[in-house]
């Protein structure tokens, strides 16, 4: 269903006049789940001006609306026809490894997206990963475009993660900086730099602590396996439950990491887009309390 607007308007008076057969707690339902197409581009934004030209359209296929739980622990962010936010459960492979083909985040949008119909070629590109043990926000590209886009530009993506950690860091914020081997299929290590080392850079802020431990927020300028673990670990300051990188402690009963923030332009209109997850309960019963 399409229609072009002949004069200057607010979208939802758009709708209302031009389908006066539908319902109008229907259409608002359209705008809520993100059904209303202008210009081949979803908009929720009942005043959303448009203007002579414009081509308006309405499509069955619903995306998820925020915050939507899919599977298996995985919350939809936002979706469009370009991509779609999740926040990833811990526990949850990113995509499948040689000792788990199906139980990945991967798997299960793709699954998602083709709904009872396996034979349905929707399918998701990978753009980032999260460590299996590590929670929190991720992008999936549903076009190869969108994932092009999204992969050629991550470097600038504003990442932020929170981090239960063990001890205290010895300022209170600061930059990480080490040059990080990455061989090991296991464990990722600190080594002086050579042809075998990547540098890995991670500023820090400590937002609270108590006698025990503190609660770390965290910004990647670079992207590596393991940084924010290894280089808290090298600090005296393990995450709980990172048994791998020396931690003693495990209140949780997870490791106490996660992708709290994500700011980049939408791969096709480059608008800035914006996403922001609290820390799990599980997490913040046991990290101390922030400061005003």
């Amino acid at each position: 269903m399409k229609k072009t607007v002949n004069a200057p308007e607010e979208l939802l008076a758009f709708l209302f006049s031009s389908w006066p057969e539908t319902k109008k707690s229907k259409i608002r339902n359209w705008l809520k789940h993100q059904s209303v197409l202008v210009n081949g581009e979803p908009v929720t934004q009942f005043n959303h001006p448009v203007s002579p030209g414009d081509v308006i359209g309405i499509r069955l296929v619903k995306y998820a609306a925020p915050r939507t739980p899919l599977s298996a622990g995985i919350k939809a962010w936002f979706e469009d026809a370009h991509m779609i936010v999740i926040d990833k459960p811990p526990d949850l492979l990113s995509i499948a490894s040689n000792a788990e083909d199906e139980k990945t985040a991967y798997f299960l949008l793709t699954d998602y997206l083709r709904g009872n119909r396996p034979k349905a070629r929707e399918r998701v590109w990978i753009v980032h990963r999260l460590d299996k043990e590590t929670s929190g926000l991720m992008v999936f590209a549903k076009t190869p475009e969108a994932k092009e886009f999204l992969q050629s530009h991550w470097e600038t993506v504003e990442k932020h993660y929170e981090a239960v950690v063990e001890g205290h860091l010895r300022t209170k914020e600061g930059v990480l900086e080490s040059d990080l081997d990455e061989r090991s299929r296991f464990k990722v290590h600190i080594a002086r730099a050579s042809e075998h080392t990547r540098h890995a850079i991670t500023h820090y802020q400590v937002l609270a602590e108590s006698p025990r431990g503190s609660l770390v927020r965290l910004r990647l300028e670079t992207g590596r396996r393991h940084q924010i673990r290894v280089q808290l670990a090298a600090e005296g300051c393990p995450i709980i439950g990172d048994k791998k990188y020396g931690a003693q402690s495990d209140p949780a009963g997870r490791l106490g990491l996660h992708a709290t923030f994500l700011k980049f332009p939408h791969p096709s209109t480059g608008a800035e887009m914006r996403f922001s997850s609290p820390l799990p309960k599980a997490l913040a019963v046991h990290a101390p309390q922030k400061t005003k």
